[in-house]
């Protein structure tokens, strides 16, 4: 029941706390002396319940949730949320206007890309008001989040939503600010990499989702955060008549509220992970600890890049929006990035091989990253440009 802390920078599934697994590795055995394990028990049972509850109660607290937003867990992951968004934002608009709703998705990485494809696989009239491809050098990379005066955004009286990914692992691009949207338009954010490692206001937004597996928990759940009036529905004949598809059941957010999560088989055991790695943060001082302690840690590795002979390391994002999770980097000539990798993993320093889509060297500094772990990883950082 014990390990060594391991170093380790995966993207996700990602490191969790070791106190978190320690305890659910009883409970996985014996939940709560039941002589079951949480594997085993229904997810109708008191004690399945009690997981949702609690968990739902911690993440509320975390953030501040109002009373007029719900909070609640899907399956499916961040893939599963870019049809969700569509079915229900479209469904929720088509109620106040009476119209098939279009929608504005600002481009800043791969994830974003993804989920606005998704979109327009589903039929819907997709604005890309933002493509941060166009102010790369090349035309096709991602590295910056255009000043938002050059943003195109719909007209208000047509827009359903405006989309964007908070923080894409890929790219390492990060939002340091809430964009700002027409009044009436609601926003939605993907969360899935950055979710409780900083505060933000959740009235600013209709929908905030984030898959448990890069920050909070493991792969299996999603959290989804959503302002209550979002969740009411016109009949299935009017948006049949207006062009809207109707949400599969297992994406629909009415009935998983309805049903307290539990509609189908949620995955309890993935669920109870979030539960303890929230609490755990909750008891070590809630958000603002936490983020202060994310700037801390990004702070070192970007200052350790920064500060190496000039061509050893090539941080390819606009530092105005370096992300503070998932921090890439290139090192240039032949070899050099393997025998990065290399001299990394006879230092116990794992997972820090670059996304199979555009190579280079990624960190990501989630929350269950330690201090020591970054510490030991920027003393590689400079003694491999000490030898370059």
């Amino acid at each position: 029941m014990s390990r060594a802390q391991p170093h380790y920078f995966g993207a996700g599934p990602a490191l969790l706390p070791a106190q978190v697994l320690k305890q659910a590795a009883i409970d996985l055995l014996n939940y709560k002396d039941s002589g079951l394990g949480l594997g085993e028990i229904s997810h109708r049972s008191a004690f399945a319940v009690s997981v949702v509850d609690s968990a739902k109660a911690t993440i509320k607290e975390l953030l501040s949730v109002p009373e007029t937003y719900e909070v609640f867990f899907l399956q499916g992951g961040g893939t599963g949320e870019f049809s969700a968004v569509v079915y229900n934002l479209l469904a929720s608009f088509a109620l106040k206007t009476g119209k098939k709703g279009k929608a504005d998705y600002l481009i800043t990485g791969s994830w974003s890309q993804k989920a606005a494809e998704e979109a327009i696989r589903l039929g819907v009239d997709v604005n890309m008001a933002v493509d941060a491809r166009k102010w790369s050098s090349n035309g096709k990379s991602y590295g910056t989040i255009p000043d938002p005066s050059t943003w195109t955004l719909g007209n208000a009286e047509e827009t359903a939503y405006v989309y964007y990914c908070d923080n894409e692992t890929v790219s390492g691009v990060e939002f340091p600010y809430i964009p700002e949207v027409p009044e009436g338009v609601e926003l939605v954010a993907d969360m899935s990499s950055n979710i409780l490692s900083r505060e933000f206001d959740v009235t600013k937004f209709g929908l905030v989702f984030a898959g448990a597996q890069k920050n909070i928990g493991m792969a299996g759940v999603t959290v989804c955060i959503i302002k209550k009036e979002l969740l009411a529905r016109p009949k299935d004949d009017d948006l049949l008549a207006l062009g809207i598809p109707l949400a599969p059941l297992v994406l629909d957010f009415p009935t998983i509220v309805k049903n307290n999560s539990l509609y189908n088989t949620l995955p309890i055991f993935n669920l109870h992970i979030v539960n303890l790695t929230t609490q755990l943060l909750y008891d070590n001082g809630g958000l603002k600890v936490q983020e202060v302690l994310s700037d801390a840690k990004a702070k070192k590795i970007y200052e350790a890049l920064d500060s190496a002979p000039k061509g050893v390391y090539n941080c390819i994002v606009d530092k105005a929006c370096r992300s503070r999770m998932n921090i890439v980097f290139a090192i240039p000539g032949e070899g050099n990035e393997k025998a990065f990798l290399d001299g990394a993993k006879a230092r116990g320093l794992t997972g820090l091989q670059g996304h199979r889509s555009v190579g280079g060297i990624r960190v990501s500094n989630y929350n269950a990253v330690s201090v020591e772990s970054v510490d030991l990883l920027v003393d590689w950082i400079n003694m491999f440009a000490s030898n370059a």
